[in-house]
């Protein structure tokens, strides 16, 4: 039988375990994934493997993000990190 301490409690435990679906989270992710889908068609059609794993890893890091502004910052490391690898020649 549930009682309301344990419902409160199961209730935190569910809310601690589920993401957050706020605005800002569903368009930081959206932007993520679209950039990533771009890189990794461009990166398979000219075979260029830094674009291609860029875009792998936008597409699918958004699912373990914590939060919009995590994403985001991820997003803008990983890219630079892409851009400066491009630079040296790889």
């Amino acid at each position: 039988m549930f009682t309301p301490e344990t419902l409160l409690s199961t209730q935190a435990t569910v809310d601690s375990l589920c993401m957050e679906f706020t605005a800002g989270y569903l368009i930081a992710t959206l932007i993520a994934s679209t950039v990533g889908f771009s890189l990794f068609l461009y990166g398979k059609k000219q075979a260029r493997v830094p674009q291609l794993v860029t875009g792998c890893v936008l597409m699918v890091f958004p699912y373990f993000g914590g939060g919009a502004w995590w994403i985001c910052g991820f997003s803008a490391a990983l890219v630079f990190g892409m851009w400066v690898a491009v630079r040296r020649g790889l």
